[in-house]
């Protein structure tokens, strides 16, 4: 069972809503208000009390044909009442409410875990009546969920399958507080920011030596890495990112490991990656990593390619023999930015005045409204933090109600310090239920680089797949896909920053923006192509280093990514842990890294259908429907095979590497 919640009647469902869109101005109820610790201990047993009911009145509910909406209504409430909970330790500004939303968290944890070996709901999921294959779909996944949580293990092992089950939700989120909590930051003289923009640094904050304080949050660490002259402050700033998890943290993943591998052996897997793949699109780890040896064998010449330019450019800035010469990691965003600026023009830091952070929203926005025909409206509501903005997502021609979507722009104390989208709530066209997404990202208040913009479109990829999905079932919604085709529909926008008339819709939101030229575009478009065996090849290591740690009998985080980081063109840096910051591993995505290129595999293939016109509305409205509006559903494969009209391949992505 995919474990979010609910037990409300369809009526009283569609009343509250109605309620709760009129208080707020939002399709969905107003976000919870978390003033204290305290509130988030109450909400926490009240919400667990009510969830242990349900499962109550679930299990002694008659199992007839109205029992799978009953089972998807105690999903619901799972959404609604531990979702938020589970959201704002991530991203509330108050450090008590983020502590305490984690121990609920876990708490939720430990239900959860005791959910799926229900053996009372597993019996009655098997024989519920379905009417078709949308049903059928629901109970196929949900008693794999039930499975796979350990229901059908004799008792000693369904014991201990759930201690690891916790145990690992405990892990993962100290290794997730401790990334969060550590607030690293670099001291820095004027002199070492040389080359660095001023917007960067000029407002930061001093220490006591009169010293630049940064933090290593994206807007201030991406600039230190691609501008500064200085190769002693890339290096520290290099450092303290890669090392930002801390020793603990290395402890901590390979505990997680260690108790995966455990997991997988009860169920008579010799490993977790095989446990875990069996319910994806790629099936087995053996077929997950000869599809990564074909990406090796396909960008290894252009990674020792981008190396000797690197070199030459290195030795060419500072004067040296180019034999010489030795790139260093923290060296390598700041000659690749050199590069780009010296053959094609292209200097990401000149795209800011092109993009301001909320203009750049607004554009994004802007793209979805006219490629599936929906309409963004700004709402006053109260969220988690005063600079959160709320959205209402409704049809275009009719304004109808659809969504509601949170967006959190700007980096704080505290806060998630990447970019990600959280579903806290699904679609149900059963009880009317309207989804909401929320959108986190940490951006320079200054203006947005066209790589920066690219993010932001990959990230409402995930937040419109939440939107506008339209499934009968709730844990059927938006994102509730096979793992290794999550990541297909944001990346497939990924492409569309670089079309000159897709980029034409920021005059649309902001009128006194200037348009950027199209010569820039032009130079950005060949600049991209630059340095890609370099960007593909990490993102291999990064899916090869999960699947290898994966099936490790006893896991040594560091010493495998040391062996594995040496053995690329620009090798290992001692003392430097960059798994300790691997927040990926330790979350969802566990034995499951490799989905971000599978998943760009059918993002290149899903482009295709785009090729004559970005914006085309009848494709969008093919796309919205089969793709995004299906969720989970149907099968991923049978979507991509009715939106494509074939099966899917992979020509567009290896052409796209070998060129």
């Amino acid at each position: 069972m995919n474990h979010q919640p609910l037990l409300l009647g369809s009526l009283f469902l569609a009343l509250s809503q109605l309620t709760a869109q009129a208080a707020t101005g939002l399709p969905t109820p107003a976000f919870p208000q978390y003033k204290d610790a305290a509130a988030i201990k109450s909400a926490c047993d009240s919400g667990l009390k009510a969830a242990g009911q349900r499962v109550a009145q679930l299990e002694r509910r008659k199992v007839d044909g109205g029992w799978l909406a009953a089972y998807d209504d105690f999903y619901t409430f799972i959404e609604d009442t531990q979702y938020p909970i589970e959201f704002v330790l991530n991203v509330h500004p108050d450090k008590p409410v983020r502590d305490a939303a984690q121990a609920c968290s876990l708490r939720w944890a430990d239900f959860s875990s005791r959910l799926g070996q229900n053996a009372k709901l597993y019996r009655a999921l098997k024989a519920a009546p379905v009417r078709d294959d949308i049903d059928r779909e629901l109970v196929r996944v949900g008693l794999a969920g039930f499975e796979d949580s350990g229901v059908a293990l004799p008792p000693k092992a369904r014991a201990r399958a759930k201690q690891l089950l916790d145990r690992t939700s405990e892990l993962s989120q100290q290794f997730e507080k401790n990334v969060r909590d550590a607030a690293v930051t670099v001291s820095f003289t004027e002199a070492e920011l040389k080359g660095v923009p001023d917007s960067v640094w000029k407002d930061a904050k001093r220490d006591a030596q009169g010293l630049v304080v940064l933090g290593v949050d994206y807007p201030s660490y991406v600039p230190v890495l691609q501008s500064a002259e200085s190769g002693a402050a890339r290096e520290r700033m290099w450092r303290a990112k890669t090392n930002e998890g801390g020793a603990a943290n290395l402890k901590l993943l390979a505990e997680v490991v260690e108790a995966r591998q455990e997991y997988a052996a009860l169920f008579g897997f010799k490993d977790y990656v095989d446990f875990s793949l069996r319910r994806r699109m790629a099936k087995d780890g053996a077929t997950a990593m000869k599809f990564l040896d074909e990406v090796k064998a396909a960008v290894i010449e252009g990674e020792r390619a981008d190396l000797l330019e690197l070199r030459a450019a290195k030795a060419q800035h500072l004067g040296t023999p180019v034999e010489a010469t030795k790139v260093e990691r923290w060296d390598a965003s700041f000659y690749a930015e050199r590069i780009r600026k010296q053959r094609f023009s292209v200097d990401q830091d000149a795209f800011r005045e092109f993009f301001p952070p909320q203009e750049s929203l607004l554009f994004s926005m802007r793209v979805i409204e006219k490629m599936m025909g929906v309409k963004y409206t700004p709402v006053k509501a109260q969220t988690w933090h005063p600079e959160v903005q709320a959205f209402a997502v409704s049809e275009a021609a009719t304004g109808k109600p659809l969504a509601t979507m949170y967006v959190d722009l700007y980096p704080r104390e505290g806060k998630y310090n990447h970019a990600a989208v959280w579903p806290l709530r699904s679609s149900s066209t059963r009880i009317d239920r309207k989804p909401t997404a929320a959108l986190v990202v940490n951006f320079d208040r200054k203006g947005l680089t066209l790589d920066e913009v690219e993010t932001l479109l990959h990230e409402l990829g995930h937040a419109v797949h939440n939107n506008l999905s339209a499934t009968r079932y709730a844990s059927q919604g938006g994102t509730s896909v096979m793992h290794d085709f999550v990541e297909a529909p944001s990346q497939m926008l990924e492409d569309w920053v670089y079309d000159k008339q897709v980029l034409k819709l920021m005059a649309e939101v902001c009128p006194t923006c200037k348009p950027v030229p199209d010569a820039m575009v032009d130079q950005a478009v060949a600049a991209r192509e630059y340095g890609k065996g370099t960007q593909v090849g990490r993102q291999h290591l990064y899916a090869s280093y999960d699947l290898r740690l994966h099936v490790s009998a006893k896991p040594d985080p560091m010493g495998l990514w040391a062996a594995m980081e040496g053995a690329t063109p620009l090798g290992h840096v001692p003392g430097t842990m960059f798994p300790a910051g691997f927040g990926h591993l330790v979350g969802g995505y566990g034995a499951g890294y490799y989905g971000y290129l599978w998943s760009l595999v059918l993002a290149m293939d899903l482009r295709g259908e785009f090729k004559a016109d970005k914006l085309g509305q009848a494709v969008g409205a093919r796309y919205r429907n089969i793709i995004l509006g299906q969720g989970g559903q149907r099968p991923a494969p049978e979507l991509v095979r009715e939106f494509l009209g074939r099966e899917p391949s992979n020509k567009a992505f290896f052409d796209y590497l070998r060129k």
